[in-house]
């Protein structure tokens, strides 16, 4: 069986990579939200399924609400250097708001309608 998404399974693969590394570098549970995320893309990635693109993209706005609100609460402990923003729920919160609303605009896109 092939994958349906190269790209959808690329992106899991890195977002695995950086949750591992998060976890071991950072020292920090942050680096499972990621990880989780990378491996439900790749699970979408795979397999294709609008329905699961659709729950995905929604589950991924919610968790990253959760995870900028948690972002913001630790910004006055954080140290203002590479390593610390990039291990830091606030940037993972970003980018799963913005990965979220992707996943939805392409869950009712017309290439994915037409599958």
């Amino acid at each position: 069986m092939n994958p349906r998404s190269v790209v959808g399974l690329v992106v899991g693969v890195l977002l695995i990579v950086l949750g591992v590394i998060t976890i071991v570098k950072g020292n920090s549970v942050g680096g499972v939200v990621p990880l989780v995320i990378g491996l439900a893309l790749c699970y979408v990635g795979w397999s294709g399924n609008r329905v699961a693109l659709i729950i995905f993209g929604h589950a991924c706005i919610v968790v990253g609400c959760f995870l900028i609100t948690w972002g913001i609460y630790l910004l006055p402990y954080c140290k203002p250097i590479l390593s610390h923003i990039l291990t830091r729920p606030l940037f993972w919160g970003m980018f799963s708001i913005m990965g979220g609303i992707c996943a939805n605009y392409h869950g009712f896109c017309q290439c994915m309608r037409r599958s």
